[in-house]
């Protein structure tokens, strides 16, 4: 019997892998899909290292979990600076001054300022809707040309019918500063992804294609710990509802040019646009191969079955959540972690953060 059953190789899953290997456990983690990593997955083709399920840029405050990933593998200088394209106009993102500068030809922030605080007047009082929460933060202008359509798309719905929560926090900078994030460490794998999930999970036993939903029977007893990442509902067989979320879908063409957009990830903001983003992958690497690789990221409805991205946290999806949390609390011997398990959007270093966490408590 192992001490620990790990139910998926993402980045949770991994990690706790490989933390409780350190201390001494034997452990055995079964994955459904063909191959480790979860969502962070890398295919190479031609010396180019494509995000199969969608752009991961890691970036982190954590210091801690910046050491704690930087003794597996080396990470490049790479900084996420993506381009919103609305009807063929181009705006830097986050919205900063070379943004607003590009909106209204404005060169000073006070100029900027000014106007977007003009435009914010049009709300009064608390937002209703996510439409009305993004206008009283950016103004009008912003919201109609490099938030609107994007965010209809990506969430299938307009957005006079989202929650404001959604969109609570826009980051404004009255400087020309065009890093996405604000995290003081950033970067991507040398060689992609998969080296890090690689040595997470070396010397351990990995069984692929191996779904545990649905062969409960034959693994359940194998160990004296589950540790379970997929989804929270599937694992009570949906005995309460379905949680919602949204799916995506990918579309990679291999394009004969050695540049195709001059950036790794182009957001199309316009609704008419039927995918969100255009990501080339060999500018995470700054790639020189002569040829490149370019995925156009759909948004979809979603059906159990398919992968799961973006959990709709609104009030009823939180709702049935945290009955199945209520369930989840009862099952002896079984942690439950990871953005499927605790149906939230984690980023990468908040993952490991998690993961590392449960395992001391653990152990």
């Amino acid at each position: 019997m192992y001490d620990f059953l790990i139910v998926g190789s993402g980045l949770f899953g991994s990690v706790f892998a490989h933390e409780a290997k350190l201390r001494g456990k034997s452990v055995l983690v079964i994955e459904r899909r063909d191959h480790t990593g979860g969502n962070i997955f890398c295919e190479e083709k031609e010396g180019i290292h494509i995000h199969k399920y969608g752009a991961h840029i890691f970036h982190t405050d954590d210091k801690e979990i910046w050491e704690y990933v930087k003794q597996f593998v080396e990470f490049n200088n790479f900084i996420n600076s993506p381009i919103a394209n609305y009807k063929g106009e181009l705006y830097n993102l986050p919205f900063n001054m070379n943004t607003f500068s590009k909106m209204w030809g404005v060169a000073t922030p006070a100029e900027a300022a000014a106007l977007i605080e003009e435009q914010r007047k049009v709300i009064t009082g608390e937002p209703k809707n996510l439409e009305e929460q993004a206008i009283s933060i950016i103004g009008t202008d912003i919201y109609a040309k490099l938030i609107k359509g994007y965010t209809e798309k990506q969430w299938g719905r307009s957005c006079t019918e989202l929650p404001a929560f959604i969109i609570r926090r826009i980051p404004v900078r009255y400087t020309f500063d065009n890093n996405y994030f604000n995290d003081r460490y950033q970067g991507i794998p040398v060689g992609g992804y998969n080296k890090l999930t690689d040595v997470l999970l070396a010397g351990i036993e990995v069984r692929l294609g191996a779904d545990y939903n649905e062969q409960r029977d034959a693994y359940k007893n194998m160990a004296k710990t589950i540790v379970y990442t997929g989804p929270i509902d599937a694992y009570f067989n949906y005995s309460l509802g379905q949680l919602e979320y949204r799916g995506l879908r990918f579309e990679t063409e291999r394009l004969e040019e050695a540049n195709h957009q001059g950036v790794a990830v182009m957001n199309y903001t316009e609704r008419d646009v039927p995918y969100t983003r255009s990501i080339e992958h060999k500018h995470f690497a700054f790639g020189k191969q002569p040829v490149t690789y370019v995925t156009k990221e759909y948004p979809a409805d979603w059906k159990p079955g398919e992968e799961a991205y973006y959990p709709v946290n609104d009030d009823k999806n939180q709702k049935l959540y945290s009955q199945y949390v209520a369930l989840a609390r009862k099952e002896k011997n079984v942690i439950f972690g990871g953005r499927l398990a605790e149906y939230k959007y984690y980023d990468m270093d908040d993952v490991i953060r998690s993961a590392l966490t449960k395992v001391s408590d653990m152990l």
